[in-house]
């Protein structure tokens, strides 16, 4: 059953709340990674890196805000979506949140791919999307990420190129997988009951997802398109990836592979309560009531 999303205004309450709940996970994870990339400014091995990082963090922050802006239609503006919104409420993966340690550039590059590899996959899955504005986004964001992707595959493939290289990259992956993993999580949707008093379930709002036509694929659809990419590319790199996949590439995704936090349940790891603390300090600083823009609607 593909819904009509062309009067916004006047979407059932199961619509709102898929909807509500896509954009939330899309815009929630440029967002939180567009502010880890900022602390690479300055302190990447090269200049071109740097401004290559630099140029990254931009766009996520761009994309971060034209998924923002389809909530506009709902009611929330960015000042509800970021500066005044619970951090509990965020939906990001953990992936994006987690600090890089001081210097470790094959974290910036390894969680750069496993990301940017995701990003491409539901992006795809967005293209027809039954929500006009959405689909009017997915080609701009597209472009932007190929050169992302591209960028972490030459690095990686650098990197690899030698024993302690691949040592470093290795146990990097080790670490950083389990958060990867999460990007195929389902969302809780937004708080509150619904109009017959019932919570609505995560796997009722992503099966709304796509029975609605907002995004044509699964998130386990979406998990084995990405494990199709990501295990051949990185084992071509002599590196063992820490996930039990058959010839097909099928994996099961137990308790066991995941991390506690995970971000689209409202669960997050420490360092989720700073990063928002830092991002939101002089908007609370400055008390201000509006986030400051230089355009009113992100193009």
């Amino acid at each position: 059953m593909t819904a009509s999303f062309d009067d916004p205004e006047n979407l059932g309450e199961r619509e709102r709340i898929a909807l509500e709940t896509l954009c939330k996970r899309l815009g929630d994870d440029e967002f939180v990674l567009a502010e880890r990339y900022t602390e690479w400014q300055v302190r990447a091995p090269t200049l071109e890196s740097d401004l290559a990082l630099a140029n990254n963090a931009q766009d996520e922050l761009g994309h971060a805000r034209l998924w923002y802006d389809v909530l506009a239609d709902v009611g929330l503006d960015e000042r509800d979506l970021v500066y005044e919104r619970d951090p509990a409420d965020f939906r990001h993966s953990t992936l994006v949140e987690r600090p890089f340690d001081e210097g470790a550039w094959d974290d910036a590059v390894l969680r750069s791919y496993l990301y940017d590899v995701a990003e491409d996959v539901r992006l795809e899955a967005l293209e027809d999307s039954a929500h006009p504005k959405i689909v009017d986004r997915v080609g701009k964001i597209r472009s932007e990420e190929e050169y992302h992707l591209e960028h972490a595959q030459n690095w990686l493939e650098r990197l690899a190129d030698d024993e302690e290289g691949r040592d470093r990259l290795q146990e990097t992956l080790d670490e950083l997988f389990p958060h990867a993993l999460t990007l195929f999580e389902p969302c809780a949707p937004p708080g509150g009951a619904n109009a017959s008093g019932d919570e609505p379930r995560a796997a009722d709002v992503e099966d709304d997802i796509v029975e609605f036509g907002l995004r044509h694929a699964t998130l386990e659809e979406l998990g084995e398109e990405w494990l199709s990419i990501v295990v051949p590319f990185l084992e071509s790199l002599d590196l063992v990836v820490p996930v039990d996949a058959d010839d097909d590439l099928e994996v099961a995704v137990t308790e066991d592979l995941l991390p506690d936090e995970r971000g689209r349940d409202g669960t997050h790891t420490d360092a989720w309560a700073d990063l928002y603390d830092e991002f939101t300090h002089t908007y609370r600083e400055l008390e201000r009531s509006e986030p400051t823009t230089i355009m009113d609607k992100p193009q």
